[in-house]
């Protein structure tokens, strides 16, 4: 069931939103399934699940990670934004967060009835490069057809903006295919991280039992 969630992205109350829950930002590297680990299996993919478990078992926020990249992306975004609904005569509306089930995005403005946007800033030189080739950037992919999916959505505009520079928009309309197994993947990726968090669970109670037998034995040595 889709669930918007009045909030100001980047707050608290965000964070708090979608705790514990994977999100279009990160469905790329839910779906990825190879990697460099020991088993074979992404390594990148398995600490996002340790995070999302780490979330659910404490109640506690994983601390967010940020760059100078990501700090840009959100001074530049309104002034991306505002550049959008100027070019295109559109009128942008802000959304906190988008819960859909055991899933979650957080779209960076719906789009009429149907439709959404998605802001990146890029340096001059890789926006020149994105404008050159005139195609949907493909590491955004994931992301856009993630939140189409989420929100059940029926195209979204990916804008790339920096000061100064032209910009670059490309629409993409829901990809069938693509989200269909897009959500098995998903949904492997949350039955697994349930799993996990149902074994660490067991491992904590087996824990205590083994505490309380010590503490037990230790009592009765004593009395003798």
């Amino acid at each position: 069931m889709l669930e918007i969630i009045e909030c100001i992205q980047g707050e608290e109350s965000w964070f708090r939103a979608r705790m514990g829950i994977p999100t279009a930002s990160k469905f790329a590297t839910v779906m990825r399934s190879k990697g460099k680990g020991e088993d074979g299996k992404s390594v990148t993919r398995q600490k996002y699940m340790d995070q999302l478990a780490g979330e659910i078992i404490t109640g506690q926020l994983v601390e967010p990670y940020t760059n100078v990249h990501l700090e840009r992306g959100k001074e530049m975004e309104a002034d991306a934004r505002l550049h959008y609904a100027f070019v295109e005569d559109r009128v942008p509306q802000l959304v906190g967060f988008v819960r859909n089930g055991n899933k979650g995005a957080s779209p960076d403005s719906f789009i009429d009835g149907d439709g959404m946007l998605e802001i990146k800033t890029a340096l001059p030189d890789i926006l020149i490069d994105t404008i050159r080739r005139d195609v949907f950037p493909t590491q955004h992919y994931a992301q856009c057809q993630g939140g189409l999916w989420v929100c059940e959505r029926e195209w979204i505009d990916l804008i790339v903006y920096w000061p100064g520079m032209p910009y670059f928009v490309k629409r993409a309309y829901r990809d069938e295919t693509y989200i269909k197994k897009m959500a098995a993947e998903v949904d492997r990726f949350v039955d697994e991280l349930y799993d996990l968090v149902e074994w660490l669970r067991r491992y904590e109670c087996r824990k205590t039992v083994m505490e309380d037998l010590s503490a037990s034995v230790r009592l009765l040595e004593d009395v003798r």
